[in-house]
């Protein structure tokens, strides 16, 4: 089977610090090829890959800020689209604008959908619901106007995350700045319970970091480090004593989440969205609904273990088990296309 595997291009594939597409793009690419399967990346042309690489575009537009990203999106998309007929199976992670292609081959397609950035995208994916097929992150992100072949859960390679049994007493914060994320809410719970905080990612929305968090940075409680490349991400990880994810949104999934469990880092988050999919509740972290909530969780972190938030990422979150998952999906897509189906997602013949 020969699968061509569609990046994102805002970043490297994989990203040198911030893009979780492009890094599960990355993941599953190279975990089909360790497998033996014929796979092409579609990604940027500075893209590190064991798969044969295919690009137009030279660099992340979020990279080279003199790219205007919908030319090379046009640019990127079309080429493999033009070449499309070279492969068995066209893997989707660039949301919805490659489905205004998909009519144009009998390839099949499959898209993992990452999320929904706005309800307004939706009717995209209603217009192409049964001609392609989607794969969903985690159950709490389904659409209820859509139909999805399966759910498969992200997995992460174990081998870039150390587990860490003694940590040091700091918490740490690890995503986008931005209000979704909650780093208000952070900065709020360290505060409270009087513990150091480390402040990870990128600045996506400045005037709220400039108003919630600058204020709050001291050079001994709370601290911004900006983005972190894999070795310090692995370093920081694993010596925090917790990750706090207080989100203020349905998050689809939470790649941050299960790395800091891969080191043995519990995490207080707040229940919403894919969280209860990825958190056993009193077992690797604490889900919670208030900072208040979450500042009584840090008080009893000590009675989780992180030995058990290991091994509860081995035996459900690994790079294999996505991989073998998306096998699946694939054989059963194949098998579809072979037989003639056309409404895929009802098995029902045209």
């Amino acid at each position: 089977m020969h699968i061509a595997m569609l990046a994102p291009i805002a970043w490297r594939t994989p990203p040198r610090h911030y893009g979780p597409w492009e890094n599960v793009a990355s993941l599953i690419t190279e975990g089909l090829v360790e497998c033996g399967h014929d796979v092409t990346l579609f990604a940027t042309a500075n893209s590190q890959t064991s798969a044969k690489l295919h690009s137009v575009c030279p660099q992340g537009y979020e990279e080279n800020r003199s790219l205007i990203p919908k030319v090379w999106e046009c640019l990127h998309i079309s080429e493999l689209f033009e070449n499309a007929d070279a492969y068995d199976i066209i893997h989707n992670h660039f949301d919805y604008l490659p489905l205004t292609y998909s009519g144009l081959t009998t390839t099949p397609v499959v898209t993992t959908i990452h999320g929904f950035s706005s309800p307004g995208i939706v009717p995209v994916y209603k217009k192409y619901n049964g001609k392609t097929f989607y794969v969903a992150i985690s159950d709490a992100d389904r659409s209820p106007e859509l139909d999805y072949i399966k759910t498969v859960h992200h997995g992460i390679d174990l081998s870039q995350f150390d587990f860490q049994p003694d940590p040091e007493d700091y918490l740490l914060f690890l995503g986008r700045m931005h209000p979704d994320k909650g780093v208000r809410e952070a900065v709020e719970i360290a505060e409270a319970v009087g513990k150091k905080l480390i402040l990870a990612g990128i600045i996506q929305d400045r005037d709220y970091f400039d108003h919630y968090v600058a204020p709050h940075l001291n050079k001994d409680r709370i601290t911004y480090i900006g983005s972190v490349g894999p070795d310090e991400r692995n370093r920081l990880l694993g010596k925090a004593l917790v990750l706090l994810h207080p989100i203020a949104f349905a998050e689809p999934f939470g790649l941050s989440v299960v790395e800091a469990m891969a080191c043995g880092t519990p995490v207080i988050a707040f229940e919403r969205g894919s969280m209860p999919e990825l958190i056993d509740h009193g077992q690797n972290g604490f889900l919670v609904d208030t900072v208040q909530a979450a500042v009584d969780a840090v008080a009893q972190i000590q009675i989780i273990d992180r030995a058990a938030c290991r091994r509860h990422i081995e035996q459900h979150f690994t790079v294999r088990r996505m991989v073998d998952d998306y096998l699946k999906v694939y054989e059963t897509i194949t098998g579809y296309h072979q037989a003639g189906f056309l409404n895929r997602q009802q098995g029902t013949r045209p």
